[in-house]
């Protein structure tokens, strides 16, 4: 469906009409030599219009295109988009924006001037987190047959929802370079610390930053991993009614590698013992190896232990960083870190090397 530029025109000149719609090439002076722009981050047109009286005014449409470069969610789409509109009128002698809005399925232009921020509604989910779950364990209660079930549920949850996505080469690249580099990764994660973190020194940052960026090379072509993701599997993102589970805030465009929501729940089992530790040897550790052996028996992935490490690193810097744990002992933040460091350095995590946490 194309745009309604004679709407767009109505509201942008009022009482014009739009005389022409001309497409913008992204070098129009381009010549078959070395440097002839190709391709741009979209494709804009230009609208002619003509006011009541008759005298010309210029505008350019442009709809950001979907490619590799950052580009390939939506939301990435959405994000340039108002980042152009809010920030083109501080910049000196620059273009100027004047309207800001979605292309409606009609073909109707929506406006979103004079808005601020987007929302999004959704269902409600009733029941209770499975971090409630996790802290009545870290109090020393006994492992139940509820939650051993619960436990297998999960599993079978993320062996249904882990289908194989094929010819998704950049989405997986992408991915990795999220885990990496982008601000909820591991990047973004460093420097949210403070620079005086105990069990946490910068220095220490630094050098585990550094053992991930390596790892991304090691990650970036396994591109045949590449699977439906929810991409933030933690038990305040789990909801049970019952045996039920619910999902909650999905992420990171829903694909990469299953390694990441295998993960992002393990080292929780470790979190809620690391400061009651006699919760490690009650239960919570028994549930940490029951997760990776009934992952590993629904799903087989001989490879799955050896592209852990950066996936457990950048879970143990989440949970190590004061702004989401501040009340996480300096002792417990060294610990994590350093089963971190160990699986970083090892090339593969073993779930055994928990145990040495809690002597």
């Amino acid at each position: 469906m194309h745009p309604d530029y004679n709407a767009l025109v109505r509201r942008l000149v009022p009482g014009g009409t739009l005389v022409s719609v001309e497409p913008l090439s992204p070098d129009a002076g381009a010549t078959a030599n070395a440097t002839g722009k190709a391709a741009g981050y979209g494709e804009p047109v230009r609208l002619v219009t003509a006011d009541r009286e008759g005298r010309p005014h210029q505008f350019v449409f442009r709809v950001a295109g979907a490619n590799e470069f950052g580009h390939d969610r939506r939301s990435d789409r959405a994000a340039e988009t108002l980042l152009a509109y809010d920030g083109f009128s501080e910049i000196p002698n620059h273009v100027v924006p004047v309207d800001v809005g979605a292309v409606h399925s009609s073909g109707r232009l929506v406006s979103l001037t004079d808005t601020r921020e987007l929302y999004l509604v959704t269902t409600y989910a009733p029941g209770t987190v499975y971090a409630d779950d996790l802290r009545r364990l870290a109090r020393g209660e006994p492992v139940s047959e509820q939650d051993l079930q619960r436990l297998e549920a999960l599993a079978v949850y993320l062996t249904d929802l882990h289908i194989p996505i094929a010819n998704g080469e950049h989405r997986y690249r992408r991915a990795i370079r999220d885990l990496v580099g982008s601000g909820e990764g591991i990047f973004g994660i460093v420097d949210g610390y403070p620079a005086d973190v105990p069990g946490a020194p910068l220095d220490r940052l630094l050098a585990i930053e550094a053992s991930c960026a390596s790892w991304r090379w090691r990650l970036r072509d396994r591109t045949d991993r590449l699977a439906r993701t929810h991409g933030d599997f933690h038990p305040f993102n789990i909801v049970f009614d019952n045996l039920a589970p619910t999902f909650l805030d999905s992420s990171r465009g829903g694909c990469g590698d299953p390694a990441d929501d295998i993960t992002a729940l393990a080292i929780n089992f470790v979190l809620f013992a690391i400061d009651a530790r006699e919760s490690w040897k009650g239960g919570l550790g028994m549930l940490w190896q029951r997760w990776w052996q009934t992952c590993s028996a629904l799903r087989p992935d001989p490879e799955l232990l050896h592209v852990v490490p950066p996936f457990f690193a950048w879970r143990a810097l989440v949970v190590c960083n004061p702004r989401f744990y501040p009340n996480l002992s300096a002792e417990a933040r060294g610990a994590l870190l350093e089963l971190a460091e160990r699986a970083l350095d090892a090339g593969h995590l073993d779930p055994a090397w928990a145990e040495n946490l809690f002597p």
